[in-house]
């Protein structure tokens, strides 16, 4: 039965984004289904097969390794701050984003994301039957993260159609950011945050493709801009910028958690139920549609919503500390869905980066921010649902 459902969901879903498309004409259907297909097979092996345990264990224990060598740097200067046996998420989980800041930005210097980066774009292209650009876009996403990728595509930015500039967008929200990967693991198994970078990427071209259909014709060799600093340079520019994405999900989390628990009181007081647990009974059908048992879809819904309306991370951790007793199939699902920085807060992050190389774009952006939230939904929970028909405990 829960087989059924899922199916029932994926094919909703599908069906949400057709029917929310600007030219159902342009769909092409082939693409669509390669990509489906391609879901289906990497998320089956990442989740249920031995090479998939042994490839994520390695992912795992290199971002563990990494963790500790940023330990050492978090160490030298917060040293003596924790007492004995604590750890503050702010220097275990959000101080570490620097160190691997730092690390993409010497890969990213000495060319080998570059060249990564802009030969796989090409390969998709094949599969996803899109421009060399949105191939791009999508993998660098996931590297470079999603104010960051833009930077390397701004010559292309003002001559894009709002199409276009709808799938860079819609697949930068979609997916997460290289530089926080590892404190993902530190909340979830990092099996369900590998799957669903490599779920959400397929799933960003699904969804945009149906929801924003459109040819590229003449397209010119792309062209990734790379900067002229020095190494050194360089090193202090990822030092400062990890810094200021560690700040700025801190100061995120402050705010919305706090936001959060006073909402939660006030309803408490008033209606002797919490504003979590009225969002999880408003997104308990999408969560038994993606594969959730009825027992536990409130609670799911619950941890979902809140993703949605404030972050992931503040959402990851409700999931982590929370008194869930969810199946390992539910926290698998919800896992996933957690993963993408599909929320009301990319809205202005997107269309902030983009105003900033050119303001007639940022504003395009800025109008279908909507629209982009949307899209990236749907794309999780596509990605979530998938995972729901092929996990095997």
């Amino acid at each position: 039965m829960s087989i059924l459902i899922s199916i029932i969901g994926i094919i909703i879903f599908i069906g949400l984004a057709y029917a929310s498309s600007s030219d159902r004409s342009k769909i092409k259907k082939r693409p669509i289904i390669q990509l489906l297909v391609l879901q289906f097979v990497f998320g089956y092996i990442l989740l249920n097969t031995s090479f998939g345990n042994i490839l994520i264990g390695g992912i795992a224990n290199g971002f563990t390794k990494i963790l500790d060598y940023a330990g050492e740097g978090v160490e030298f200067v917060f040293g003596g701050l924790a007492n004995e046996g604590a750890a503050p998420f702010f220097l275990t989980v959000l101080m570490p984003i620097i160190f691997i800041s730092v690390l993409i930005g010497i890969l990213q210097f000495f060319g080998i994301l570059p060249f990564i980066i802009k030969y796989l774009g090409k390969a998709m292209s094949k599969v996803n039957g899109m421009g060399q650009l949105e191939s791009y876009n999508g993998i660098a996403s996931i590297i470079l993260g999603q104010s960051e990728v833009f930077i390397s595509v701004k010559n292309q930015l003002g001559g894009l159609s709002e199409k276009r500039l709808y799938t860079l967008c819609a697949s930068a929200m979609s997916t997460v950011s290289m530089s926080i990967v590892g404190a993902y693991m530190t909340l979830l198994e990092p099996k369900y945050v590998v799957t669903a970078i490599v779920l959400n990427l397929f799933g960003g071209f699904i969804i945009t493709s149906i929801i924003n259909p459109y040819e590229v014709e003449d397209e010119e060799e792309l062209e990734v801009v790379q900067s002229k600093q020095s190494f050194f340079e360089m090193l202090v520019e990822y030092i400062m910028d990890g810094f200021q994405v560690a700040i700025t999900v801190g100061a995120m989390l402050i705010g919305f958690v706090a936001i959060i628990a006073m909402i939660n009181g006030i309803f408490n007081a008033i209606f002797g139920i919490s504003f979590q647990e009225i969002l999880g009974y408003i997104f308990s059908p999408a969560a038994v549609l993606m594969g959730v048992p009825m027992a536990d879809a409130v609670d799911a819904g619950s941890v979902m919503a809140t993703k949605l309306v404030s972050n992931e991370f503040v959402a990851m951790e409700t999931l982590k500390h929370g008194s869930f007793e969810f199946s390992a199939r539910t926290e698998a699902i919800v896992s996933i869905f957690l993963v993408s920085f599909a929320n009301f807060t990319s809205i202005g992050v997107i269309s902030g980066a983009v105003n900033g190389l050119n303001k007639r774009q940022g504003k395009v952006v800025a109008k279908m921010g909507l629209r982009l939230l949307w899209g990236a939904t749907l794309v999780s929970f596509l990605s979530a649902t998938i995972v729901g028909l092929i996990f095997f405990n």
